[in-house]
């Protein structure tokens, strides 16, 4: 079963053409990266996946739905989405659990009265990622660690078939980095766990359950495949411009070295 098919042709933002020429099938049972330099699309990839925004020419179809005979807004309350850019659209005195009820609106902040049910379902959903402590606290105080552990739970509140984390690594420090890559590796292995798309720019916070990946640069595929027959020396030197090397860090990791110019 396909869980989305892109087919961008173009896809332009004030005259400017930011993708063109891209394919991406992610089926069932299957986890990628999106991997490029800055600029290469990413994001604007991503928001195309959760349904945000559309190509100029193409066509795409995520969980069955086809853009263009289906309602998005109904769409993206399947989709769950994780980004660094909907922090500042979050007011510093909401608490954490008001945000993460606004997932299951797609929306920012409460825009409807929600069940008792549905208010434990949230506090669920930050349980699930350790932050069930943090329900009451206002996001203004919360450490980057604990915001991305809110937009997680914001995104799964839904219980999406699809999530999309935007550069979610974004911000954190190492130790914060290694503890959010844990926590999605537990939602992988969990039975009912979505399909999930990642979007970065550092082979470092590509976790051991991606199966695929997607290699930008320059707006459009660089190469895409399995993980191992994306990442090589020879793709990731194509895809940023510069002499690269990628190293296994065992445990299904990996690293990039890069030549500096004064070698």
């Amino acid at each position: 079963m396909k869980v989305a098919r892109i087919e961008v042709g173009s896809f332009r933002r004030d005259g400017v053409e930011i993708l063109h020429d891209v394919e991406w099938t992610i089926e069932s049972g299957q986890h990628w990266a999106v991997l490029g330099p800055n600029g290469s699309g990413k994001t604007s990839l991503a928001r195309i996946l959760g349904a945000y925004e559309w190509p100029s020419e193409g066509a795409v179809e995520v969980l069955g739905d086809r853009f263009g005979r289906t309602d998005l807004r109904e769409l993206r309350k399947k989709i769950g989405l994780v980004s660094s850019a909907l922090e500042p659209r979050f007011p510093d005195a909401e608490d954490a659990r008001s945000i993460v009820l606004s997932g299951l609106e797609a929306s920012i902040g409460r825009n409807r009265a929600f069940t008792a049910a549905e208010e434990a379902r949230a506090v669920a959903a930050l349980g699930a990622v350790g932050a069930a402590h943090l329900a009451t606290r206002p996001f203004g105080v919360l450490s980057q660690g604990e915001r991305q552990r809110v937009l997680i739970a914001r995104a799964l509140v839904p219980a999406p078939r699809l999530l999309v984390l935007d550069e979610p690594c974004e911000g954190l420090d190492p130790v914060a980095r290694e503890r959010f890559l844990d926590d999605l590796s537990r939602l992988c292995a969990m039975r009912e766990g979505p399909t999930m798309a990642l979007i970065t720019h550092h082979l470092e916070e590509i976790p051991p359950f991606v199966t695929h990946v997607l290699l930008l640069s320059g707006g459009k595929t660089a190469a895409a495949g399995p993980v191992a027959e994306v990442l090589t020396d020879a793709n990731l030197t194509r895809a940023f411009g510069v002499p690269c090397e990628v190293r296994g860090e065992g445990q299904g990791r990996y690293s990039l070295r890069i030549e500096s110019r004064g070698q």
